[in-house]
């Protein structure tokens, strides 16, 4: 009963959390990488990813005029090497806002160092990807 109760509470406060995200309380960017096609924006209300589970915002809009550009189907996945070790990946949970272009995503980073993060997406505005570093501190 005990188990029950602490996974209803879990799952309250990350609804919570993830209502604040769509309503778009003020949040802030922790990494934006232009492409030629598109610029993604990857945000959140700390503007960074901290170990444990994440509530993030992805956004693709147009180089030139800032509009939203509908990405489509996209998927983010991060990968951490270490010396000696296979490499450590994670995969986010994306679906999209009610805004074309913006997606609402989780993701759940073990801990914490500078994880390899890979966004690609086919739709509407085109096909694509790109790779950056996200800290996880």
């Amino acid at each position: 009963m005990l188990r029950l109760m602490a996974t209803v509470m879990m799952a309250m406060v990350l609804a919570m959390g993830t209502a604040r995200i769509a309503a778009g309380d003020d949040l802030k960017p922790i990494h934006t990488q232009k492409t030629k096609d598109v610029v993604v924006t990857l945000e959140s209300e700390s503007g960074a990813w901290k170990p444990g589970k994440n509530t993030f915002v992805l956004e693709f809009t147009s180089p030139t005029e800032k509009k939203p550009v509908d990405a489509g189907k996209v998927s983010l996945n991060t990968s951490m090497t270490m010396s000696g070790m296979a490499p450590m990946i994670a995969g986010a949970t994306l679906s999209p806002d009610k805004t074309p272009g913006r997606y609402l995503g989780t993701i759940e980073v073990p801990d914490t160092g500078t994880r390899q993060v890979t966004v690609t997406w086919d739709g509407p505005g085109g096909k694509g990807s790109t790779k950056f570093s996200v800290p996880v501190r």
